[in-house]
């Protein structure tokens, strides 16, 4: 056998013998759907094991507490019809909440309706009333722009008794080789007649851990 054979051999053999190996590393992905089961923890970031119950209690006290003022007289029940205009999240935490923006605008927005005091405005309403006067969520602070906001929408047929802001910001320590992120969301529930605001807030603790570095530091 001459030097080429050789060499075209052993490449032929080597190659095949990659191939077998990362076809042996090759990864197989599964999923399920969650029945019974907790909600995974986020390794990297934040997610529904904590929006959730930072929605539920911010969210849920906030209209539990408002609730009880929204009395029909006479009656043990809360008076529905009162309107909210929900105008969104404002992320100041160190995360991007990506597509679970969106998705948390819909969870507030449903858990308002599920309240049986307050009925929320659709969000498609609120943008639209927003391009519409070119305003912003912050820019609702002033009584001016309230008024121009509330206008345009009582033009479309969604007049709203109340604005909701919501907040989410979060703290970062550092350890060696982990950290530790503090979740805090605060809504805000702003009267737009009186100008009078209730805020309620909720907060998560989250720790990240490099496994490496965890197994030796807490053995």
């Amino acid at each position: 056998m001459n030097r080429r054979q050789f060499l075209t051999r052993s490449g032929t053999v080597l190659l095949g013998g990659a191939g077998l190996a990362l076809g042996g590393c090759r990864s197989n992905p599964q999923a399920q759907v969650l029945t019974n089961q907790n909600d995974m923890v986020g390794t990297r970031a934040a997610g529904a094991e904590t929006f959730k119950p930072l929605i539920e209690g911010a969210v849920g006290n906030l209209l539990a507490r408002q609730g009880h003022g929204v009395q029909q007289a006479g009656l043990n029940v809360p008076q529905a019809g009162k309107r909210i205009c929900f105008v969104g999240i404002e992320n100041k935490s160190a995360e991007d909440l990506g597509d679970s923006k969106e998705q948390l605008r819909e969870i507030i927005d449903t858990r308002i309706n599920q309240s049986g005091a307050f009925l929320a405005i659709s969000p498609k309403f609120v943008q639209a009333g927003l391009r519409e006067t070119r305003l912003k969520a912050d820019d609702l602070f002033l009584p001016a722009n309230r008024r121009t906001f509330l206008a345009i929408m009582e033009q479309q047929g969604q007049p709203f008794d109340y604005l909701l802001f919501a907040t989410l910001t979060s703290g970062t320590t550092q350890g060696n080789g982990e950290h530790q992120r503090d979740y805090l969301l605060t809504m805000e529930l702003v009267d737009i007649q009186s100008g009078q605001a209730d805020k309620e807030s909720a907060t998560i603790r989250k720790g990240y851990y490099d496994r490496h570095v965890s197994k030796w530091m807490h053995k």
